[in-house]
């Protein structure tokens, strides 16, 4: 578990800290200069109850809200600081509003600087009090305990640690972070250590970490790494859980490659994206509705980062209302499904802040949504976990996707996952295409793709009715499956239901052959004539079409068929009358029968034809397997009878 502070600046945030774990967390010389929290600092604090937790300090100042939210987005239980002397102020409202927007899931109010109580009048407590339970009804601190604190003096110290334990203890399992989820930590600090080398720190939001684990920096590119050790606390572990405040040892990398803002997940399991799909929710304190497109600034994680925020399905978002919407960025960034996020204008809310509402992540790398949008993200929001699988299966369409790229989409543990899928297969839902990478397709996408494969067959039919079938590598180019195993499983499904039949390396309709109109016969007696005139010395397709006066690709595909019919022979770019070769091919055999070996220059003379035809007919019987080349001579491959 994380505790975090919260709190208007010079409330007294670091001092409770200190107070509270004897650990002093304003590390940087300007911030003992000027007295002020100016970067996140990190302590921990064992309970009475036993239990170790991280606490994170975050600064106060309005400058430095965004060092807030990279603390905030990691914490499970806030300290909100009110100083006594000062009561709330507008950092106080703003950190109460992202603690809230970013899930924080439990409060405790603390009072600090009670030693100055005595001086600042009977009743003022409760008037404090009061006014801090009205700025936090409706919030994570509605309800929440509170301590009046002095770290001068000590007073309260026992109280605010047993109700810090209580808010620890309360969190039930179903409130804790998963460490069945990906691997995810946003990087808030990165150093080195001598003899060590890189260290990176942060709030483990998801999955596990142990030493040995390949890992990757994103949104950066290539930058991989092998982690060393982890520890928790300042203690070398085995394993750090979700919920963990953790340092990672990254020797591989050097500091120049880190910022605050990149994402530690497991190598070649969570991508950067530029686009979110997202809910959102803008603060009942905005003075204005929010647009349907509008740019903003978004924390999310430890990053801060500007994006435009369009809505869907509405012209606006009003003042205290929540609908989907997507966050698009310029450039990649780290994300986790769940994930919260907060909202920041260019200006200030009135004694508030900046910020303007937050939401939570819903999908990854989504595609742009149009109309209706809005209800297909209502559905995937309340949808069970066997119909979101289905729900981002479609979303993939024909490219589907692996059990790796649903576990980091779908956010539940692994297991459940794996039981979810084979549960979807058994039934027909879903279609397991590939074994070995576990590639899914949802049932109705196979079965479009499968119908549009029957139509593109019927479709070449209809234009080309002379050739016998569509070659399987031109339906796949004309699908537009790029995967092997997922084509061959679509051509496999439809043959097994009787809509297409495999011929040689093609596919056809069952029981269709070549048919020929009355004209398309004509040309091609027509051009097999031609073929027949010319005997080993015949035109380019091109130049026939051009002789015959027929249209090129027709001239081309009618030839083919003549080859299928065995009426002529396809040799490199050239097509010869059948008879001519086979005559060639008894002079030839005859030749090689009494001399044993026939030159480039003997051949030419055999054919008594140019270089331009003797050498692709050389190739032609060298691939028929009659003649062997051996160097720039041929042998006779075996035997043969005279045709």
């Amino acid at each position: 578990m994380i505790i975090g502070t919260a709190g208007h600046v010079d409330h007294g945030k670091t001092a409770l800290v200190k107070a509270l774990t004897g650990i002093d967390t304003d590390r940087l010389p300007e911030e003992k200069r000027r007295g002020i929290t100016l970067e996140l600092g990190f302590a921990h604090l064992r309970l009475p109850s036993g239990a170790e937790v991280g606490v994170i300090d975050v600064p106060g100042h309005e400058r430095f809200v965004k060092a807030m939210a990279a603390g905030a987005g990691g914490v499970d239980v806030a300290l909100l600081v009110v100083a006594a002397d000062e009561g709330v102020r507008p950092q106080t409202r703003e950190h109460v509003d992202i603690c809230t927007l970013l899930g924080v899931r439990r409060g405790v109010l603390v009072v600090t600087k009670a030693d100055l109580l005595p001086g600042l009048g009977e009743g003022w407590l409760e008037l404090l009090e009061a006014d801090v339970r009205a700025l936090c009804a409706g919030t994570v601190f509605d309800e929440a305990p509170l301590v009046a604190v002095s770290a001068k003096t000590g007073h309260g110290l026992a109280a605010l640690s047993a109700a810090l334990d209580a808010a620890v203890g309360s969190l039930s399992a179903a409130e804790a972070r998963s460490a069945e989820g990906p691997l995810f930590l946003p990087v808030d600090r990165a150093f080195t250590v001598k003899g060590f080398g890189l260290v990176v720190t942060g709030s483990l939001l998801s999955g596990r970490l142990t030493a040995g684990q390949a890992v990757s920096l994103v949104p950066s590119a290539q930058v991989h790494s092998r982690v060393r050790s982890v520890q928790v606390h300042g203690v070398t572990v085995d394993e750090a859980r979700a919920g963990s405040r953790v340092a990672v040892n990254l020797p591989e990398l050097e500091l120049s490659q880190v910022t605050r803002g990149l994402a530690l997940v497991r190598e070649g399991e969570l991508l950067a994206v530029k686009a979110l799909d997202v809910e959102v929710t803008a603060l009942a304190a905005c003075e204005a509705p929010l647009p349907r497109r509008s740019r903003q600034l978004v924390c999310l994680g430890t990053e801060q980062r500007e994006a435009v925020l369009a809505l869907l399905d509405r012209e606006s978002l009003r003042p205290g209302e929540t609908c989907f919407a997507q966050l698009r960025f310029a450039e990649p960034m780290a994300a986790l499904v769940g994930q919260r996020f907060i909202v920041r204008g260019t200006r200030v809310l009135a004694g508030r802040g900046a910020t303007l509402g937050g939401g939570r992540v819903l999908s990854l790398g989504a595609p742009r949504r149009r109309r209706g949008g809005a209800a297909k993200l209502a559905a995937l929001a309340a949808a069970p976990v066997p119909e979101r699988v289905r729900w981002f299966l479609v979303e993939a369409g024909y490219a589907g996707l692996t059990e790796r790229e649903l576990f980091t989409r779908v956010a539940v543990p692994q297991k459940e996952l794996t039981r979810t899928l084979d549960g979807l297969s058994s039934r027909g839902a879903v279609v397991l295409v590939d074994r070995e990478q576990r590639r899914f397709l949802e049932a109705g996408v196979l079965e479009v793709l499968g119908r549009r494969a029957v139509a593109v067959v019927e479709a070449f039919h209809a234009g080309s009715p002379e050739l016998d079938a569509l070659p399987r590598e031109a339906l796949r180019s004309k699908l537009q499956v790029a995967d092997e195993k997922l084509f061959a499983r679509v051509v496999a499904t439809q043959v097994d239901a009787k809509r297409l039949e495999l011929e040689s390396d093609g596919v056809r309709l069952p029981g269709r052959g070549r048919a020929f109109t009355a004209q398309a016969a004509q040309v091609r007696d027509e051009v097999a004539a031609a073929l027949r005139t010319a005997g080993l010395a015949p035109l380019s397709p091109t130049d026939l079409a051009g002789r015959l006066r027929h249209d090129e690709t027709r001239v081309t595909q009618l030839l083919q068929s003549l080859v299928a019919e065995g009426r002529a022979v396809r040799a490199g770019a050239l097509f010869f009358d059948a008879e001519a070769v086979k005559a060639l091919e008894v002079r030839l055999v005859a030749w090689l029968e009494e001399k044993g070996r026939i030159s480039t220059a003997d051949f030419k003379d055999l054919t008594r034809q140019s270089r331009k035809f003797a050498i692709p007919l050389a190739e032609y019987f060298d691939r028929e397997n009659v003649t062997l080349r051996v160097g720039e001579e041929r042998t006779l491959r075996r035997k043969r009878s005279s045709p």
